[in-house]
């Protein structure tokens, strides 16, 4: 048991809080053993885990493609860099896309977003009588790794 981390090394190694650390638990994306008096502790590997876990939401991913993506993890032993490398693999194409969307909302921040406001010059050429609110709320322009989808 000496080899096993309290809640609050772990929260201090990892970054999270306790409460997100016993939040990630219960949704099964890491594991905690109990000590005879109920505590948790956590094995050192779940610490990859966790900064998987904190890589994954900088990229977007949601709840549940990073429950996905750790179950593709081995059971019963530390996960290689292969086994990481074919999980991070699958983040290159996504990444990819919010990174040419990006480029093309920084190059286009001095013209029109699509907010079918019509106040500006150009509004009157790519959205003449507000075509485009039939496209939804927002800034329906934006390259749509950008654009928030209704839920």
């Amino acid at each position: 048991m000496e080899d096993l981390l309290t809640i609050s090394e772990t929260a201090r190694r990892s970054g999270f809080t306790a409460s997100a650390l016993r939040y990630y638990e219960r949704e099964d994306l890491i594991e905690a053993t109990r000590t005879g008096g109920g505590q948790r502790r956590f094995e050192r590997h779940e610490l990859r885990r966790l900064a998987f876990i904190a890589a994954a939401r900088h990229v977007g991913l949601t709840l549940e493609e990073i429950r996905e993506a750790l179950s593709l993890l081995p059971s019963g032993r530390n996960p290689t860099k292969a086994d990481w490398a074919k999980i991070s693999r699958s983040w290159r194409a996504r990444l990819n896309e919010e990174i040419e969307a990006l480029e093309r909302l920084r190059d286009g921040l001095d013209g029109c977003i699509g907010c079918g406001c019509l106040s500006l010059q150009r509004c009157r050429l790519s959205n003449p009588q507000d075509v485009v609110a039939a496209r939804g709320s927002g800034a329906v322009f934006l390259p749509a790794p950008l654009h928030p989808t209704a839920e």
